[in-house]
């Protein structure tokens, strides 16, 4: 084992840096020890988004542009938030999905400067002592193993793509401060032979270890992660089977999965919604799901809280769902033996019948929900949605897979072939169409929605642990942060534009509940009204138009001109340059 001692010179992450901002005045370079490290003029924001929207526009590919904003904001973190904040609809694809999974695909060949921390299962025994070589504290973590990633399969250490992006919308959505997040890769070999055997891969040379081994790695991880910083927040994505860390940490840890809780909470969200604006009656709602992944069974586990909530028993909530898997209908009796995750929704009521043609179960159940989680792009096809069509005035269709290639149907198929009457969302993003000369605009139940405040909300609150009733809270406050526009319009969602609004919806949604649940530490925010408890997550938000917190408070606002510490106006006009990124 390498020594872990650290050096005596602190240790510092270029992804921390602000500190060239050519925003900043002569006397702010001066104190920040910059002066003549810069050019010398002093330029507005709208100036330096400018510059950086003709940079996007210069590459051609998407994998360039997200390269640029890596870089981005390696040099100039607040820099690369305000264009991120002001552009979060356009830019969003180019950060995260879908264009890190192309990166995320090619990490062993464009990675160029750490961004995060890998922990290798050569480092059992030592991982607390590894974690001191992180050079902040930390709030919140998004933890991988690589093994699932984006319907790519295992990427081993290449999945470090998803922790870094996945942080970077906490920041933008939720404020949360960049230098309080920690993007972490867990180095536990990996399945992918390819891999193994390039000489550029960056990870483990070794099969992925068992189920027992990454059980006992991630049991060290945990305390040691909550030793080293006792408020953590500790988010998993994209491991293989989610579901053994969630029952095993759920109590025991400030942790939540998003794969599985963030999932389903934004699907509920625009349900809630769907469910409405069909007309139909809850307890008359039937849903098939195309997909009986953990992702699949972990949006229909927070559909089944919503119908509980609205009068249903759970077994009766339980039975309003027909899932779908490779092998037809999802039944007690069909003579597999099924995973542990489906088994809570197998039928029993088939008559010894089998399905494998979604077309014949439509017929069957004649539900009034399609989702799809399968990952069969164009599975919904123009017979599937006819149907629904026919049997419902508002049939509910949730193409949810991504990327887009893999998604059941696009907004537009969903809209002919239903005659313009689907309440529609998506995993993918969708353009708006035209039908019978007015405009509709696709939902995308996207978890960026829900999962910043989930993640604000349990670090303002300083909660022990992340209660189911958090993760149902998140849904159902994004439900009510639709104003009145959008609601008039048919919409699902908000639109993401607002995201830093919603979030702070969102994130009082989850503090309620956790101090309903009294798992909450930071009980001083129980006396506050609504208002209160909104001004205060606002405050507690990082704003990359101040950041005065990183140069002593007071101070920066003395040194920093007053034209630059509001927004400057004109942003907006440059928007259509962004559209042709």
């Amino acid at each position: 084992m390498p020594s872990t001692t650290r050096p005596s010179f602190p240790r510092q992450l270029s992804t921390t840096s602000g500190d060239y901002d050519l925003s900043y005045s002569p006397d702010m370079r001066r104190s920040l020890g910059t002066y003549g490290l810069t050019p010398p003029t002093v330029e507005s924001y709208e100036v330096q988004t400018q510059r950086c929207l003709r940079l996007l526009a210069m590459k051609t590919a998407p994998i360039e542009k997200f390269q640029y904003l890596v870089h981005l904001k390696a040099t100039n973190v607040h820099l690369f938030y305000r264009l991120l904040s002001e552009n979060i609809k356009e830019l969003t694809p180019l950060i995260y999905t879908p264009t890190v999974g192309e990166a995320c695909v090619r990490w062993h060949e464009i990675w160029t400067q750490p961004e995060g921390m890998y922990l290798s299962w050569s480092d059992r025994g030592n991982l607390r002592k590894i974690l001191d070589n992180w050079p902040h504290s930390v709030d919140i973590t998004v933890v991988t193993d690589g093994s699932r990633i984006l319907g790519l399969g295992d990427l081993g250490v290449n999945g470090m793509g998803i922790p870094v992006g996945k942080l970077s919308l906490y920041t933008a959505c939720a404020g949360i401060k960049p230098d309080g997040t920690l993007p972490l890769c867990l180095d536990l070999g990996t399945s992918n032979k390819a891999l193994r055997e390039d000489p550029l891969y960056m990870g483990s040379r070794m099969p992925k270890v068992s189920a027992e081994e990454e059980k006992e790695f991630l049991d060290e991880l945990m305390a040691a992660l909550t030793d080293k910083w006792p408020s953590i927040v500790i988010q998993f994505e994209d491991f293989k089977n989610p579901f053994p860390a969630i029952e095993r940490y759920q109590n025991q840890y400030t942790m939540f999965n998003d794969d599985v809780q963030g999932t389903g909470a934004v699907i509920v969200g625009g349900f809630i919604n769907a469910i409405k604006a069909s007309g139909v009656p809850v307890k008359d709602h039937k849903a098939i799901f195309l997909g009986a992944g953990s992702a699949g069974t972990g949006v229909a586990m927070q559909i089944v809280e919503y119908f509980k909530k609205e009068g249903l028993t759970e077994e009766e909530a339980r039975r309003k769902f027909y899932f779908v898997d490779s092998n037809g209908l999802v039944t007690q009796d069909r003579g597999d033996k099924l995973a542990e995750h489906k088994v809570y929704f197998a039928r029993d009521d088939n008559n010894g019948r089998q399905y494998q043609s979604l077309s014949r179960l439509i017929d069957y159940v004649q539900p009034t929900i399609l989702m799809g989680l399968s990952t069969i792009g164009g599975a919904f096809n123009k017979d599937i949605l006819q149907k629904m069509a026919k049997l419902n005035d508002r049939p509910i269709v949730f193409p949810l897979s991504n990327p887009s290639s893999k998604s059941e149907c696009t907004f537009e198929e969903a809209v002919i072939h239903t005659e313009g009457r689907c309440l529609f969302a998506s995993g993918s993003p969708f353009p708006s169409m035209e039908w019978d000369g007015k405009l509709l605009t696709p939902g995308q139940g996207n978890n960026m929605y829900v999962f910043p405040g989930i993640g604000l909300g349990a670090i303002l609150s300083k909660a022990v642990s992340i209660t189911q009733d958090m993760i149902y809270a998140s849904a159902e406050s994004l439900s009510t942060s639709l104003n009145k526009q959008e609601v008039a319009d048919g919409w699902l969602y908000p639109d993401i534009r607002r995201i830093r609004e919603v979030s702070v919806v969102v994130t009082r949604g989850v503090i309620r509940a956790s101090q309903k649940n009294g798992v909450d530490r930071a009980t001083e925010l129980r006396d506050l009204t609504d208002e209160q408890l909104d001004a205060h997550i606002k405050k507690n938000m990082y704003d990359p138009y101040t950041a005065s917190e990183y140069f002593g408070g007071d101070r920066v606002s003395q040194l920093v001109p007053s034209d630059l510490n509001s927004h400057t106006n004109g942003v907006n006009g440059l928007m259509k340059g962004v559209a042709q990124l």
